[in-house]
């Protein structure tokens, strides 16, 4: 079998606390990866979606290595629109890291090394990439991984309130993430419709955009 690519596009490699999921304020170390096939209407990382840097993984793994953490989260982008990522996981993963991978909903996560935590994040109506999502990858969820969706309106809960029982995903993850989209949600009233239907979830905010305001490499 060939061997994944031994280079990846890498748009930045930053350390700074983990901004939401299951790790929100840890020291982390970030690998933002380059590209990505969606085009989410409230997405906040559009620089990564072209240009980056031709990265080897042996350099990615020693610049992850020289920071004061064991936490590191493969982002992007869409990190797996890059098949050389699996290796680069899984070579973390050996290197005795705990390893995140942040991914839409929309690609086969099948392949990721089983000791990855997969955030797999549900695109709702109101991101405009609905139609985008592979729902098969809830077959592959462990206890492991979590699921997220982004709240735009009423309608993008109630639609994910609807997945979530569709595909008991309570019982198919480790966590189910509730997110407000920021310039479209107001935090407090997804909150009080979380509380008020008592659903299984987790409510989350972006730490990172209440400390830096969003600042790319944060």
């Amino acid at each position: 079998m060939t061997e994944p690519a031994q280079t990846l596009r890498v748009t930045e490699i930053f350390f700074s606390l983990q901004g939401e999921a299951r790790t929100v304020g840890r020291p982390t170390t970030f690998v933002r990866l380059t590209g990505c096939p969606l085009r989410c209407q409230y997405c906040d990382t559009a620089y990564a979606f072209t240009g980056g840097v031709s990265v080897s993984i042996d350099d990615i793994c020693r610049q992850v290595s020289a920071n004061p953490t064991r936490y590191v989260t493969v982002t992007g982008g869409e990190p797996l629109a890059q098949p050389g990522v699996l290796l680069l996981m899984r070579r973390l993963c050996d290197d005795g890291f705990d390893v995140s991978l942040e991914t839409s909903g929309a690609l086969d996560i099948s392949a990721v090394d089983e000791r990855v935590s997969r955030v797999v994040d549900f695109k709702t109506p109101g991101s405009k990439e609905v139609a985008r999502n592979l729902f098969a990858n809830v077959d592959h969820l462990t206890a492991r991984d979590q699921v997220k969706f982004v709240i735009c309106d009423r309608a993008d809960y109630e639609w994910a309130k609807a997945r979530c029982d569709e595909f008991d995903l309570a019982n198919r993850a480790g966590d189910v993430l509730f997110s407000p989209s920021s310039d479209e949600m107001d935090a407090t009233r997804l909150a009080d419709w979380i509380l008020a239907d008592g659903i299984d979830v987790r409510f989350q905010i972006q730490l990172h955009k209440v400390l830096w305001n969003g600042e790319p490499g944060r």
